[in-house]
């Protein structure tokens, strides 16, 4: 299958009304499972690079087994880099092979926000790389306060930058252990009347199971960022592979228990947004 842009499976699913998964990447384990849980649904998936897997791990080899998995992948999986702050930390990501990138600078002033990711969008539109860019701040659970996104710095946005997707805050949060995120419909109404891009949601751990499955099949939400409750499968996994084994020292056999783990948790969630039960 060809290595997907967001455009290539966030276009499809607004007319089909369902949702993308945008599952973060830490390592080989995690990135397989996930492209074997999207191929047993038959489903599009997103893998993400975000910084904490680019500080692991250099980004020149990332892309190589993203590009590797997504060309062998029998479903249309897109090559993202989470959350970059710099342009230059996307022309790594672009020149390296990935086929989407995120340029967060929610944190700037709006006119410098708009100003970094226009330069972005051009940096990528020559190597028809899509992007996301993000408005208003998606906070941390017991961390960084969140700012709402508001609708004409949304729409302003939108316009000026050419982005192919759009991150908002309207309530969900990063590294949220439970399913508590209030999301605030209005707010939602609101961005959705005055913009028209696929609007994507950070934190998606935090947002029960049944408003994502409502916001996929009834909103422009149609990415969703999870990482946490794939990283509590993992480690679940790994700790009673552990103490299943504990003469065990072999990293391959004492991680393999987490493959199987992340596949099924992954698997849930796509053919959750994918087939909506409302």
């Amino acid at each position: 299958m060809t290595v997907a842009t967001l455009n290539d499976v966030l276009l499809p699913a607004i007319v089909g009304r369902y949702a993308v998964a945008g599952l973060v990447v830490l390592g080989w384990e995690d990135a397989k499972a996930f492209v074997e849980a999207a191929e047993e649904t038959g489903l599009p998936v997103i893998l993400q690079a975000g910084p904490g897997c680019r500080r692991h791990t250099p980004v020149p080899i990332l892309g190589k087994m993203f590009r590797y998995l997504a060309e062998q992948a029998s479903v249309p999986v897109v090559c993202h880099i989470d959350h970059a702050c710099t342009i230059d930390e996307c022309r790594e990501g672009i020149e390296h092979g990935f086929s989407s990138v995120m340029i967060d600078g929610s944190m700037l002033p709006l006119i410098e926000n708009i100003a970094l990711t226009a330069s972005v969008v051009e940096a990528a539109k020559a190597f028809h790389v899509s992007v996301e860019g993000e408005v208003g701040v998606v906070g941390y659970a017991n961390g960084a306060a969140s700012s709402h996104t508001s609708p004409a710095d949304a729409s302003r946005f939108e316009r000026e930058t050419g982005v192919d997707a759009l991150a908002v805050s309207i309530g969900n949060l990063h590294l949220q252990t439970d399913k508590a995120a209030d999301i605030d419909l209005v707010s939602l109404r609101a961005i959705e009347a005055v913009t028209h891009v696929p609007l994507v949601l950070h934190g998606g751990s935090g947002i029960p199971s049944t408003m994502r499955r409502k916001l996929a099949a009834k909103s422009r939400v149609k990415k969703f960022n999870i990482g946490t409750e794939l990283r509590m499968s993992f480690g679940a996994a790994l700790r009673a592979s552990i103490a299943e084994q504990p003469s065990e020292f072999d990293r391959i056999k004492l991680l393999s228990p987490t493959m199987l783990a992340s596949r099924l948790a992954a698997k849930i969630i796509i053919k959750e947004l994918c087939h909506p039960a409302i």
